[in-house]
C-alpha cells in the first residue's frame, strides 16, 4: 500500500517548493550517483533510515549519495524545476546522513526554454544564487537565495561528495500569463503551477491547504486539508492567493476520500486587493465578497458550481462548515 508523506512546510507564506516531484520537479543529470538515485532528492517527506537493509552497492539511503571522491572537485546534480519561478530560499536536507554528508554546498540557476540537452545543459548561463555554504549532518540546512531572478532550473554543487536527503527550492511561480490567456480556454487560477497559494488558514491540524492546488489527483486522506474537530462555534477557512488577478466563472471542490469527516457544507468569497502584500491574507476590509453561498457537499465526491456575475478578484477565501476535510479546490476563470 503506498503512503503519502507529509508535504515540507516553507518557510514563508507565499512560497511553494518549485522542485518537488509531485508538481513535476526532475533530477535529469548527476556526475555520479554510486550509492543512491539523485531522483530521491525530490521525493516527499525528509527520507526514511532502515537499519540492516543494504544494496550490493553498499547501505541504502534515501537521498542521493555519491562515491567518496579521491581526486580533486566536487559533485553535482542538475534539476528541471517542475514549476519555473522566482528562488527566495532553499533547504538542504541531510536527513540520517552522518558520517557521509558534504562539507558544504552551493546552488546554481539558470533559465532555458524546452528541454537542453544534457550538452546543452554545460553551455546554459548559470549563474551562483547560493555560495560555497557550510552544512549540518542530520539536519535541514536552510539557506536564503540572493538574485531573485527566474529560473527552469538549479544545479546543486556538494563539495566534495557524500550524500543529501531532500533538496526543497522554495520560490514563487512565474508562468507564462500571455501564453495560457491566448490559449483562449478556462484556466485554474490557483493552481499551484499557475502561481497560486495558500497565505493563511484557521487550522492544519491534520494536513495543510496547499494540499488543494496540487495537479495530481488525491492520493489518500491525508492528500488534502483536514481541521482538527471543532468543538466551539465558527467554521474554519483558508485564504488563498491567486496566480494572477482574474474573472472566476467556475468552482470545483473534491471530497474523495474524506467520508467520515467531510464538511458539512462551503461557501466561497473573493476580493480584489492587487495592492496587498504578497505574503499576508488581506483583512476584513479588503472588501470580501460572496462568490458561492453556502451549499451542502456530500463524502467522497466532485462538486461542481457555476458563478454568476464574474468580477476581477486577486484572493479567495474557502469555508467550510464546521471543519473536516477537503481534497483539491479548482477556480476557473480568465485572467483579467
Amino acid at each position: 500500500m503506498s503512503t503519502l508523506l507529509p508535504a515540507p512546510r516553507s518557510p514563508l507564506p507565499g512560497l511553494i517548493d518549485l522542485a518537488a516531484a509531485r508538481v513535476g520537479g526532475r533530477a535529469i543529470a548527476a556526475n555520479d550517483e554510486f550509492f543512491a538515485p539523485k531522483e530521491n532528492l525530490l521525493q516527499p517527506g525528509r527520507g526514511v533510515f532502515v537499519e540492516g537493509r543494504y544494496t550490493d552497492r553498499g547501505k541504502w539511503m534515501d537521498g542521493w549519495e555519491t562515491r567518496r571522491r579521491r581526486e580533486p572537485g566536487h559533485d553535482w546534480c542538475v534539476i528541471r524545476l517542475g514549476v519555473p519561478g522566482v528562488i527566495r530560499a532553499v533547504t538542504v536536507d541531510t536527513n540520517h546522513f552522518r558520517g557521509n554528508y558534504p562539507e558544504a554546498c552551493s546552488l546554481d540557476a539558470a533559465h532555458a526554454a524546452g528541454e537542453p540537452t544534457p550538452d546543452a545543459l554545460a553551455s546554459l548561463s548559470w549563474h551562483e544564487i547560493v555560495p560555497r555554504t557550510r552544512l549540518e549532518g542530520h539536519a535541514e540546512n536552510p539557506i536564503d537565495a540572493r538574485d531573485g531572478a527566474s529560473a527552469t532550473h538549479v544545479r546543486l554543487n556538494i563539495y566534495p561528495d557524500g550524500g543529501v536527503a531532500r533538496l526543497r527550492i522554495w520560490g514563487a511561480a512565474r508562468p507564462d500569463w500571455a501564453a495560457l490567456a491566448a490559449a483562449g480556454r478556462p484556466i485554474d487560477l490557483i493552481a499551484v503551477a499557475h502561481g497560486g497559494v495558500p497565505l493563511a488558514s484557521s487550522d492544519e491540524f491534520f494536513s495543510e491547504p496547499l494540499n488543494l492546488l496540487m495537479p495530481d489527483p488525491p492520493a489518500n486522506m491525508g492528500d488534502g486539508w483536514e481541521t482538527r474537530r471543532r468543538r466551539g462555534p465558527g467554521h474554519d477557512w483558508v485564504v488563498i492567493r491567486l496566480g494572477h488577478r482574474g474573472m472566476p466563472s467556475a468552482v470545483e471542490l473534491d471530497t474523495t476520500h474524506f467520508k467520515g469527516n467531510y464538511p458539512d457544507g462551503a461557501s466561497l468569497e473573493a476580493c480584489d486587493a492587487p495592492g496587498a502584500p504578497a505574503h499576508s491574507a488581506p483583512g476584513p476590509d479588503a472588501g470580501w465578497r460572496e462568490l458561492l453561498p453556502r451549499s451542502t457537499l456530500r463524502a467522497n465526491a466532485s462538486h461542481h458550481f457555476d458563478l454568476d456575475a464574474p468580477a476581477p478578484a486577486t484572493h479567495v477565501r474557502l469555508n467550510i462548515y464546521p471543519d473536516g476535510g477537503v481534497a483539491r479546490l479548482r477556480l476557473f476563470g480568465r485572467p483579467a
